[in-house]
């Protein structure tokens, strides 16, 4: 058999698009995030690059001319942007005298989303792929390597590889078939059905409407209101957004079949905007008509609307997926507010290696007591469905 040989690119542009997406097609559970127009988008208008403190590393694996395995692979002088929290290690790091940056980050930049990293045609090739990661990362003399959001089976071949897995709780709604909204409220226990009801009438006794777009059908001037609405809710909060508009002019141009887009308008003007992202449907189609997952990802408003953030980001979402056929609809990281909404508590998990053997024990020791957190965190939440019992499956 040919040995196989590893390359590193430092841009996504240096790898063929079909050989990589091809890839992606394989995995169990591809997401548009991996793909790579959605990359080469994050380089091209320097969201994430060397600019930005991402310096790209794609690695991919070959036997002979053919790729059997890739992934992107960033080496970064900072944690934004990332979701897995490590801002304590790298003060412990500080605190003895030590660089924890750089450090590689296998993952899609500004995206806790949890799916394929490790593209793979097989489970030796992933396998390869994580040892030909750690040992460059050894090489470069880099403090870590981190594998964010990974799928099950990029999980399982850091496990194997002996990397440290430390798990986090994300919020998901799952689609039980119900006919309407109606149908999918009348699921929930009486408090959380209020409560709904009353979020809602809330927006519309406010004078809010609400259209979608999908696709190309998005205009321009539609993406261009988006922006700022994503903008200035970033700026409210004191920073500047991750993604700037040429990402988005990419996304429009080169992926319109992966972005729903809800517009939220008052007296014939818009004032608020939330854009979610759509995963294959049958057949491996970004443009189904029944995708298969969706994802909220960004939101923002110039007008200030009781419950607005919740019918732009989770009502008007969930409808249409109830009404598209969606299975999925994965709310994001973090926040226990979205169980009212009927997204269930899921386990996520990242891969982490420590070059540094006293402080990987101090880790693995800090993740085993985390990890018992987790879980009684996840008991915690299950007693608190907002389902009338029995539980949709």
């Amino acid at each position: 058999m040919t040995t196989p040989i590893v390359r590193i690119h430092r841009s996504p542009s240096e790898i063929d698009a079909a050989d990589w997406d091809a890839l992606l097609a394989l995995q169990p559970a591809p997401s548009p995030f991996p793909r790579h127009a959605y990359l080469a988008a994050l380089d091209a208008s320097a969201s994430a690059s060397p600019a930005s403190g991402w310096t790209p590393q794609f690695v991919t694996l070959w036997r002979g001319k053919r790729l059997m395995a890739a992934c992107p692979l960033y080496v970064k002088d900072h944690s934004y942007g990332e979701y897995v929290f490590d801002w304590a290690w790298a003060n412990a790091y500080d605190q003895h005298g030590l660089a924890y940056y750089p450090k590689a980050v296998c993952a899609v930049p500004f995206t806790p989303v949890p799916g394929a990293r490790l593209l793979a045609r097989d489970a030796e090739s992933r396998a390869l792929l994580v040892q030909a990661l750690v040992a460059w990362c050894k090489e470069e003399e880099l403090s870590s390597l981190h594998l964010l959001f990974g799928a099950d089976e990029d999980i399982a071949a850091c496990s194997e590889a002996g990397l440290m897995l430390r798990h986090t709780v994300q919020f998901h709604w799952h689609n039980a078939d119900w006919q309407d909204f109606d149908a999918f409220l009348a699921s929930l226990a009486h408090d959380k059905r209020k409560k709904i009801r009353q979020e809602r009438r809330k927006v519309r006794d406010a004078g809010v409407s609400f259209r979608w777009s999908r696709g190309s059908d998005i205009r321009a001037a539609d993406w261009d209101f988006f922006y700022r609405c994503y903008a200035r809710t970033y700026r409210e909060h004191g920073n500047p957004p991750y993604l700037n508009r040429d990402f988005f002019h990419r996304m429009a141009a080169d992926m319109p079949e992966a972005w729903l887009l809800f517009i939220a308008e008052r007296d014939g003007k818009p004032i608020a905007a939330s854009l979610i992202a759509l995963a294959a449907g049958p057949g491996g189609v970004d443009d189904s008509p029944a995708p298969r997952v969706a994802y909220g990802r960004y939101w923002g408003a110039l007008e200030r609307v009781d419950c607005l953030h919740f019918e732009a980001c989770y009502y008007q979402p969930l409808q249409w997926c109830i009404e598209h056929g969606v299975r999925r609809f994965e709310g994001g990281a973090q926040g226990e507010h979205k169980m009212a909404r009927a997204l269930m508590p899921v386990r996520t998990t990242s891969a982490h290696w420590l070059a540094h053997p006293a402080f990987a024990d101090a880790v693995e020791r800090f993740l085993e007591r985390e990890g018992a957190g987790i879980e009684n965190y996840l008991d915690h939440l299950g007693e608190r469905s907002p389902f009338r019992h029995p539980e949709p499956p």
